[in-house]
C-alpha cells in the first residue's frame, strides 16, 4: 500500500514505520508526508529518506475548502490507499474521512477510551493517567471517524506503571511500544485481515 503520514512534530513514528518497511516488517511504503508545522522534525525525516514532503497549513489557503482540495489533490496524485497520523495536531475534515472512511489511522498514547478526546494529547495524556492513580497505561491505533479518538480501535498495547513514575518517563516508554505498535496495525491493513462493522474492528 501507498501510505501518507500527517505529523506535526518529531516525526519518530515516521521514523520507526520508514524503519519496519526497510527491514521488511511491512510491505506498505511511505510515499507522502505531509505537515502542517514548517519546523516538523517528520519534514527533516521525509527529506534525508528522498519521501515526497509538504508543509500544508490552513494559514496558507483563504478558506478550509481550498485546503481540503490542496491536500486531497495530494492523497490522488500519489495514490494513497491508507493515511496515518503520527502526532498531526489538526482534526482532519469530515469530509476527507468521508473519501477516505477505514483508511485513516491514528495512535494515541493512552489505552482509549480512557484518555482520549478533546485536550487529550502529548504530556497532558501522561500526567491524566498519573493523576487518575491508573496502574496501566499503554498505546491505541485506531480508525479515524469524526470526533476525537471515537473510532474503532484497531490495537492496543498495555504497559504497568511503574511506583514513582513521572509523566515524563512514561511518555518514552508508551513511544517505545508505538514504534512497535504502528507497523504491525500497518501489517493487518497490507494482509487484508481488517473487517470493519457497527464500529467495532474484526480480523478475518
Amino acid at each position: 500500500m501507498n501510505l501518507c503520514v500527517l505529523a506535526s512534530g518529531s516525526g519518530s513514528n515516521l521514523k520507526a514505520i520508514i524503519n519496519a518497511q526497510k527491514s521488511g516488517k511491512i510491505t506498505s511504503k511511505v510515499v507522502l508526508v505531509i505537515s502542517n508545522n514548517s519546523a516538523s522534525g517528520a519534514l527533516n525525516t521525509a527529506k534525508q529518506n528522498r519521501i515526497p514532503h509538504y508543509h500544508l497549513s490552513g494559514k496558507q489557503f483563504k478558506t478550509e475548502a481550498e485546503f481540503n482540495k490542496k491536500f486531497l489533490s495530494l492523497l490522488k496524485r500519489f495514490k494513497i490507499d491508507l493515511i496515518i497520523l503520527a502526532g498531526y495536531m489538526k482534526m482532519i475534515n469530515p469530509a476527507i474521512i468521508k473519501i477516505y472512511k477505514n483508511r485513516i489511522l491514528n495512535i494515541h498514547p493512552a489505552l482509549l477510551p480512557a484518555f482520549g478526546g478533546k485536550g487529550m494529547y502529548g504530556i497532558y495524556i501522561h500526567e491524566a493517567v498519573l493523576k487518575s492513580g491508573a496502574d496501566v497505561s499503554g498505546a491505541t491505533v485506531h480508525l479515524v471517524n469524526e470526533h476525537y479518538d471515537k473510532g474503532p480501535v484497531v490495537l492496543q498495547k498495555k504497559i504497568k506503571i511503574k511506583k514513582g513514575e513521572d509523566a515524563e518517563s512514561l511518555r518514552k516508554k508508551i513511544l517505545r511500544v508505538e514504534h512497535k505498535l504502528y507497523p504491525e496495525a500497518i501489517k493487518l491493513f497490507e494482509s487484508k485481515k481488517v473487517l470493519v462493522k457497527n464500529n467495532k474492528v474484526y480480523f478475518n
